[in-house]
């Protein structure tokens, strides 16, 4: 590969991290509200089946992403995207806790009581979020390159569906479990929210293996890689 491939190479590297981190904070920013996403009235365990919280919308972009960088980059790099991700979200609690201690003035838009009620759980999510998070992307990517090593690079579709949805399900029984418990949820929603969160990440897991088809096709046509090659960056 050319210097100039390698520049390339890196700079979309730098995209796709920029893209994640994005996801990953803005997600945890907005976890509060909630959105009725199918039209059919089910209920299971006394809640809505598909009740889900609008941060579970950049969620699914995550694992999308670390798929693709595992697939062209290697675990060492999508590892790495991980552990800056969650650097990130820490950062940006220290940013809402601050800003949430700092009183408003009589004139503010936003009163104290508005922020603390939109921000103030932000602390408590992210702790829940990151705890699970970090768990269930190293399990997603470690199972990615199992079965990328076990299929000799083939078979693309499997291990980005299969190792997306254990990883979901760990992400997400272990943050409804952990916002229930520091009673942010009341825990009778909590195996309402644990069904609607688990089938509708497995749903986007299946709608976004196209993209993934698309963007590793892109990859290996612009750097003409081999099936199963992967670019180092070094």
């Amino acid at each position: 590969m050319t210097v100039k491939d390698k520049l390339a190479a890196q700079r979309i590297y730098m995209l796709l991290g920029a893209l994640f981190i994005t996801s990953l904070v803005v997600s945890n920013l907005i976890f509060q509200k909630f959105f009725y996403w199918h039209p059919l009235d089910i209920e299971v365990f006394g809640s809505k089946l598909f009740i889900v919280s609008v941060g579970i919308l950049p969620y699914p972009i995550t694992f999308l992403i670390t798929d693709l960088i595992s697939e062209i980059y290697g675990k060492k790099r999508a590892n790495q995207v991980v552990v800056t991700g969650i650097f990130a979200s820490l950062f940006s609690v220290l940013i809402v806790y601050v800003a949430d201690i700092v009183p408003a003035f009589a004139n503010s838009p936003i009163n104290d009581a508005i922020f603390t009620q939109v921000f103030g759980r932000t602390i408590l999510a992210v702790g829940a979020s990151m705890t699970a998070y970090l768990f269930a992307q190293f399990v997603d990517i470690q199972i990615y390159h199992f079965w990328k090593k076990l299929t000799h690079g083939k078979y693309l579709w499997l291990r980005n569906n299969f190792s997306t949805w254990l990883s979901q399900f760990v992400d997400t029984f272990s943050v409804v479990f952990l916002l229930c418990f520091f009673e942010v949820l009341p825990w009778s929603l909590f195996k309402g929210l644990l069904v609607s969160g688990f089938l509708f990440k497995v749903f986007v897991a299946a709608c976004d293996t196209p993209f993934l088809y698309l963007g590793v096709y892109l990859f290996r046509k612009r750097f003409n890689l081999k099936v199963n090659e992967e670019i180092d960056l070094l």
